[in-house]
């Protein structure tokens, strides 16, 4: 088949902007390589390495000895084998799981009526932006006063209502401690939940709603055949968002609760191991192993959104 003279001129200026879009890209591409890329390849090596910063003049090649087998002396265990790893594994993926699940119901509940016509909507807005506008270690720590066995009101009211015992808190009860934790997050971050959710319902056009009303839908059924189908794409952005960052958490659980093994997060332990512990082989396994499972939420994700648009 002849190519005619246009469809080669089109071709070579696609070739064109194509070749100046990667030229464009490319100081980027070596920022973020030199940024990104250094490190996770540093520590990749680093975790087939015994090195103590305290002891050790440099890292010493072990293997896959910080993941699973013993080490060449015999002393330690791969992290695969370390029961507070699982531990730590498991907060994360209960505290992960009912968060974001609290955070996307509660969030698309404010969503909803914030996206309705109220009075002062927008000071509204404004308003439920405040807890996800606090800092973190500022809002944990008021959580954590909050929380004291002496003079917190929330541990005041488990204690009347016969849920804690007396001089016990929700944070130094294990039954207790992580979901006070879920409670805390929750609060701060539902806000931003509701602003992500917010945005998808505006983008749904507003001839829909009336086309159902003339139809004689009722307002439940056009939230279910209507609102929900149509706001998927967006409540999957945002799952992600979430997810993502609740499976690193770190600096809300440690300000309130610190290191204690029922709220121990991966983060925590990675922490733990390669700052208070100095064994920065076995923490680099610990960083690879949470980029993994982190990896794993990530390409569920993705597919799930590949799905739903094509």
């Amino acid at each position: 088949m002849t190519t005619t003279p246009r469809a080669r001129r089109t071709r070579s200026l696609a070739a064109t902007r194509a070749r100046t879009a990667l030229w464009l890209l490319l100081p980027t591409l070596i920022v973020l390589a030199a940024v990104a890329g250094y490190p996770l390849l540093r520590t990749i090596y680093l975790s087939f390495t015994e090195y103590n910063i305290n002891t050790d003049a440099a890292p010493k090649w072990i293997g896959l000895g910080n993941y699973w087998f013993t080490t060449e002396d015999g002393v330690g265990l791969g992290v695969l084998q370390i029961p507070e790893w699982w531990q730590s594994v498991w907060n994360t993926v209960k505290f992960t799981g009912v968060s974001v699940l609290l955070e996307t119901v509660l969030g698309l509940g404010l969503a909803l009526i914030l996206n309705s016509k109220i009075r002062a909507r927008g000071l509204l807005r404004t308003a439920i932006l405040v807890p996800w506008a606090i800092p973190t270690v500022v809002s944990a720590q008021m959580w954590n006063w909050m929380y004291n066995d002496s003079f917190g009101i929330l541990s005041e009211w488990g204690q009347k209502l016969g849920v804690l015992q007396n001089g016990q808190s929700f944070i130094s009860n294990p039954d207790t401690a992580l979901w006070a934790l879920v409670a805390v997050d929750v609060w701060k971050t539902t806000p931003f939940m509701a602003l992500l959710l917010l945005a998808g319902l505006q983008s749904i056009p507003s001839d829909m709603y009336e086309a159902a009303d003339v139809d004689g839908a009722n307002r439940w059924t056009q939230f279910w055949r209507l609102t929900l189908p149509l706001l998927t794409p967006a409540m999957l952005v945002a799952l992600i968002f979430r997810t993502l960052d609740a499976l690193r958490v770190f600096d809300m659980p440690y300000i309130v609760k610190g290191n204690a093994p029922e709220v121990m997060t991966m983060s925590m332990y990675a922490r733990q191991e390669m700052i208070q512990n100095a064994q920065f082989g076995l923490g680099s396994a610990v960083s690879i192993l949470i980029f993994l499972v982190i990896m794993i939420f990530t390409v569920i994700y993705v597919t799930s959104l590949r799905v739903k648009f094509d």
